[in-house]
């Protein structure tokens, strides 16, 4: 099948190029003829998405909408497997080549900010349906920036990214939150797929995550004993529904409770970088027994060998998570994590098993600082966190996933849509 795959960006800034980067060798290996369509291609010091050596790419910054258009067009798809663009009409003009499918990694087209997000008077996940009523809150709970003609024009992007998702053949979810958040607009609920779930039927049952061998999960048990601290990352990209505030916050509440020397280790960027920083130096001189470090965007080596010498993962998220992968990918390398209960998070991450969630609402340092005390306190407890970590990620595979994602490309090349 010649499947083009659509997305904003060629570089590997997000997880949804992560996922990409780890699926398109594998539909590549199942005999498929691939083709890459995005808007951008930077920041160039980012890594580009690897594609096949025959495999055509096409950016539309490079060469005009039109042109870009009438390159995959010219290609002859007979699937297009999109991932969200930034332009709503592009995207629409594009998934008219051939039918379509739409892999939800975030809120594309459900909220105003994109985030789902509550930020007062405390921040919490939002649950509202995406519409009109949204402009009322806006303001009265800072969803967003403060600026109305720039709410006004996101608020009409949004509402015409939602238009285009009903033009899908089928939409892809890797959670059962998410596939309860489409259900809201009155997408069929079959064409969300979940989560693996023993409520669902075998006929429904999701695509695993992606790329979780694991035979890259060995943990060296001797080594964590022999450590004479505990060493705790964050991931990601640092902004404020990422939590990262939260977390150097609830660092002071864990001041002597913990019977090592703590390390944090910040990696990722963003534009709450320079807040988080002097922030960690306040916490710095609360708690002399803390170092914490903050590092550049890692690369996905990198972030492998951070993790081998990691003893719990915090995932401070404020947000609701669509997904979650984090949990999985710190599974890989035998890290319990510690996370606020929102969004998809709760689904893979189960209290004492792969570590300890927080309550959600609302989210606070304290109740960040409890599950973190519960993963680090008892080491006989630690150690079996490390197991169920490793347990859980090697329930997911990325063969099974996708297994299940060509069945449905066939399902939908063929018929046009997905069939209920």
């Amino acid at each position: 099948m010649r499947i083009a795959i659509v997305s904003w960006n060629r570089r590997r800034i997000a997880g949804t190029e992560t996922y990409l980067s780890r699926v398109i060798p594998e539909l590549h290996r199942l005999g498929h003829t691939l083709a890459f369509w995005h808007e951008r291609d930077e920041p160039l010091e980012r890594e580009p998405i690897e594609l096949p050596d025959e495999s055509p790419s096409w950016c539309v910054a490079e060469l005009g909408g039109e042109a870009a258009l009438t390159a995959l067009r010219e290609w002859r798809p007979d699937l297009i497997y999109a991932h969200g663009l930034t332009d709503p009409a592009l995207e629409a003009a594009a998934i008219k080549i051939a039918p379509s499918i739409f892999f939800a990694h975030n809120y594309h087209g459900n909220c105003i900010s994109g985030a789902k997000t509550f930020k007062s008077p405390v921040a919490v996940p939002c649950s509202r349906r995406f519409g009109w009523q949204c402009l009322l809150h806006f303001y009265p709970h800072r969803c967003g920036g403060l600026n109305p003609v720039t709410t006004w024009r996101q608020y009409r992007l949004q509402s015409n990214r939602h238009e285009v998702l009903h033009r899908y053949n089928a939409i892809v979810v890797f959670s059962e939150h998410m596939q309860k958040e489409y259900a809201k607009y009155g997408l069929n609920p079959y064409l969300a797929y979940p989560a693996p779930d023993k409520t669902q039927s075998d006929e429904f049952k999701l695509c695993e995550a992606p790329n979780l061998e694991v035979e890259r999960s060995v943990v060296n048990h001797a080594e964590i004993e022999r450590k004479s601290y505990w060493q705790l990352v964050f991931l990601g990209r640092m902004e404020f529904v990422k939590g990262g505030h939260v977390f150097l916050d609830a660092l002071t509440h864990l001041n002597g409770d913990i019977d090592r020397p703590m390390r944090i280790v910040f990696a990722g960027d963003g534009p709450e970088r320079p807040a988080w920083e002097r922030k960690a130096e306040q916490v710095r001189r609360l708690c002399p027994r803390l170092t914490i470090d903050f590092t550049s965007w890692m690369n996905e080596r990198e972030v492998d060998q951070l993790l081998g010498h990691s003893d719990l993962l915090v995932l401070p998220s404020l947000w609701p998570e669509p997904f979650g992968l984090a949990v999985i990918e710190a599974g890989r390398h035998g890290v319990p994590v510690a996370a606020f209960a929102v969004g998809g998070i709760p689904q893979w991450l189960t209290d004492g098993v792969n570590g300890y969630l927080a309550p959600q609402m609302p989210p606070t340092a304290a109740g960040l600082a409890e599950a973190i005390r519960k993963c680090l306190t008892d080491p006989a407890n630690h150690s079996k966190l490390r197991r169920g970590a490793v347990q859980v990620a090697a329930r997911f595979n990325l063969e099974n996933h996708v297994r299940v994602l060509d069945e449905i490309f066939e399902r939908v090349g063929a018929e046009g849509k997905l069939e209920e």
